[in-house]
């Protein structure tokens, strides 16, 4: 396992310079009030090596994959694992993992294919400054 996630904090992997990526992690960041989730970008070194331990391309950046010590979650398999871990009402996604993979990746694919023409995208990934707070959870 990777010295970076030796500490087996779930780590979310998210496409750095998309917009809706980066909207989906601002989201994630103040509603995980116990700080479990640690973050990186699928274009760092980290996010290609988390890749490649757990045997996910590494050059394809559509998705957001959700590491968990030997597991990995990608799509919208990710999403709702994610949601199921922050609790409260997000819980309400987990009943999603009951609709086959197969069509939950299909809507999730739609959206990935026009995320930059919907929402935008940054000329470099954009990760937020290093505060106490926040920054020590995004992984370099």
């Amino acid at each position: 396992m990777s010295e970076a996630t030796a500490d087996d904090d779930p780590v979310i992997l998210f496409d750095g310079v998309c917009n809706l990526c980066n909207g989906f992690v601002q989201f994630i960041l103040p509603r995980d009030t116990d700080g479990t989730f640690r973050f990186a970008s699928l274009q760092s070194d980290v996010g290609k090596e988390l890749l490649a331990e757990h045997g996910l391309p590494t050059d394809e950046l559509e998705s957001v994959v959700l590491i968990e010590g030997d597991d990995s979650y990608v799509k919208s398999s990710a999403v709702i694992r994610i949601a199921r871990r922050l609790g409260g009402i997000y819980t309400l996604f987990g009943p999603f993992r009951f609709v086959p993979k197969a069509i939950r990746d299909r809507a999730y694919d739609f959206v990935a294919a026009h995320r930059y023409r919907w929402f935008g995208k940054k000329d470099q990934c954009a990760m937020p400054p290093r505060d106490v707070d926040v920054g020590a959870r995004f992984l370099e």
